[in-house]
């Protein structure tokens, strides 16, 4: 089994900010695969099962807020017994350009919190991620407000095709694998 974990925060504020890429991914990838994510209180996550590239996959929102993302994924891994090296994390990257996807196989959190929480608690930087640029913001003041700012007119535009690029990512890298996903998306 494969986790394809999607960051981001949970509730309607958080909904339609650049901090939510990884949600819009995973929700992306389910309705590509015909499949509803479901609340799980044991979790504290929403989850959706399907197969994907001929493998068994499931897709998680974390619901404990971005900072603690990794307490729900290490219990889902933990319980489901899915090693580390089949987790694929999908999430927003301020320092890459808008609409820039970038997959790596390892790494530090490069200061992305959520990315940390997920090293932190699963105990590895093994595992995949797609990491998908957001840019700074031009209009803000601080990284804190960019991120979470809604998305708004025309940038909405450029968040649909950045989140179906990076889930056309995440399908190349179930299919083809690591190497073969870095090549195609990574240039």
């Amino acid at each position: 089994m494969k986790l394809i974990v999607g960051l981001g925060n949970p509730g309607k504020r958080y909904r339609s900010t650049w901090h939510n890429v990884g949600f819009a991914v995973v929700d992306a990838l389910c309705a590509r695969e015909g499949c509803r994510l479901r609340r799980s209180l044991r979790f504290r996550a929403r989850l959706a099962r399907a197969v994907m590239g001929g493998a068994d996959v499931l897709f998680v929102q974390p619901q404990t807020y971005m900072n603690n993302s990794g307490r729900a994924v290490a219990a889902i891994a933990r319980y489901r017994r899915v090693p580390v090296t089949d987790l694929v994390v999908v999430m927003d990257d301020a320092d890459l350009p808008l609409g820039r996807v970038r997959i790596r196989g390892r790494g530090g959190h490069g200061g992305h919190k959520g990315l940390g929480s997920v090293i932190e608690h699963v105990g590895s930087d093994v595992f995949a991620r797609v990491r998908v640029g957001i840019g700074r913001g031009a209009d803000t003041s601080s990284l804190y407000e960019h991120v979470l700012r809604p998305v708004r007119g025309a940038e909405r535009e450029a968040l649909d095709a950045m989140v179906a690029r990076a889930a056309d990512a995440v399908q190349h890298l179930l299919q083809h694998g690591l190497d073969a996903a870095m090549n195609a998306f990574n240039g």
